[in-house]
């Protein structure tokens, strides 16, 4: 007995944080060691940083100061405590991956600078579409851009955009002003799926686009998750949702194949564009190019959409002098005009409304972090990179509560969700 009880109190003294010890150097080990082997006598170093334990690495505590302590900066300023400021680079692990946290603008700039160095990278390809526009580099994702800048950009598209969202927008704002109270952040969110469906697939709102809604808010949910892929897992069931929604936008493409009675050339919406439109060899997009880029152009659009759309109610709310001239710049604009709306030709007329846009997605800060993946081995001021990188006015409103607390996960938002009181003058 007195045996068996050393035995246990030696596992628990001496092998259990030794085993703790290791876990928690072993992302060092596998990633940080093999590197500063390799580049000790050159000069070159790895920016300073902890890697944590083996495929976890620092998520947690990513996740602890974004999410439970709210206060994301932190996670950022602890390590500047704990390694100095240095050029504004940590080494870390994050969602499964070795990362380099960049921090600091000098740096900062030259990574959004050099799309060939550091490529666009979303954690979950297999999400988003390996065809799409946000999954492929170099010549291939020219020709993307190509295609898709064509089927947006047409004169027709931007006519279009302007004439189907306009009288959805002041329907929306009408029936606000009946609910008197409401919370932004739900009703953008629909106002902007709802204008999505139109302008993407022709879809009219109803029970099927509040089953793609449910499962594109599924989908999202799994974007920056553990990539865990089994049943339980944000991971796992945004890929069911993945499955659902290309399975329910490939009969419609189908449909579209297939139509008769209407011009094979007529560009109804953003598919009809996406499946027309045709390279200088006279070549068009394959279906699961269609597909994979209208999936991954509505999970880059719904969201960052509809808390633009949030932010900017949410400010002009706090600053009715901005508010006031954003009013007399798009009611002068109106009464020039020919009708009702304004034209996609009067936007770029609107130059105190683009402000405001420019504003708004600057003080706003819609998306936290962004991706990048390098592409080659880079170093800036004696320090490699190699990892990926974790980087109509009849209406008016009034918060309900000004001063609610931000939380910062999955996006940045009023705990409130932007509760309004709205009422039409």
């Amino acid at each position: 007995m007195e045996t068996s009880l050393g035995v246990w109190l030696a596992w628990v003294v001496g092998v259990v944080p030794i085993l703790g010890l290791l876990l928690w150097c072993w992302n060092e080990l596998w990633y940080a060691v093999p590197l500063k082997f390799r580049y000790s006598g050159t000069g070159t170093r790895l920016p300073p940083g902890h890697m944590g334990f083996p495929f976890f690495g620092e998520t947690l505590a990513f996740l602890w100061y974004f999410k439970v302590l709210r206060r994301p900066d932190e996670f950022i300023n602890s390590k500047r405590r704990k390694y100095g400021d240095g050029v504004g680079m940590y080494r870390t692990h994050l969602l499964g991956s070795p990362s380099v946290i960049v921090c600091f603008p000098s740096i900062s700039k030259i990574v959004y600078q050099s799309d060939e160095i550091f490529r666009l990278q979303w954690p979950a390809v297999d999400l988003v579409g390996r065809t799409s526009l946000v999954s492929v580099h170099g010549k291939a994702h020219e020709r993307l851009r190509s295609f898709v800048t064509k089927a947006i950009n047409r004169p027709d598209a931007l006519r279009r955009i302007a004439a189907l969202v306009q009288p959805s927008m002041v329907a929306a704002l009408q029936s606000w002003a009946q609910k008197r109270k409401l919370k932004v952040s739900y009703e953008a969110k629909k106002v902007t799926f709802e204008n999505i469906g139109k302008l993407f697939v022709s879809f009219e709102s109803g029970p099927r686009m509040e089953t793609m809604e449910k499962l594109f808010q599924g989908l999202l949910k799994g974007i920056r998750a553990h990539p865990f892929n089994f049943p339980g897992t944000a991971y796992h069931h945004a890929s069911q949702c993945r499955k659902k929604l290309e399975a329910i936008f490939r009969v419609e493409l189908e449909k579209k194949k297939n139509r008769t009675g209407i011009d094979q050339t007529t560009n109804i919406d953003l598919m009809d564009g996406l499946m027309q439109v045709e390279d200088d060899f006279g070549k068009r997009l394959s279906d699961q190019e269609v597909l994979d880029n209208i999936v991954s152009l509505v999970v880059a659009g719904y969201t960052s959409t509809a808390m633009a759309s949030t932010w900017a109610l949410y400010f002009l709310a706090k600053y009715p002098n901005v508010l006031e001239k954003l009013q007399e710049e798009n009611m002068g604009i109106r009464k020039n005009g020919k009708g009702n709306f304004i034209t996609s030709e009067d936007v770029s007329q609107m130059r105190y409304t683009n402000k405001v846009v420019e504003e708004t997605i600057r003080m706003a800060n819609i998306a936290g972090f962004t991706f990048r993946l390098a592409s080659k081995e880079v170093e800036y001021k004696g320090f490699e990179m190699q990892t990926p990188f974790v980087f109509s006015w009849n209406f008016r409103w009034e918060l309900v509560n000004p001063d609610a607390e931000i939380i910062y996960l999955p996006h940045p938002m009023p705990l409130d969700g932007v509760e309004v009181k709205f009422s039409q003058i």
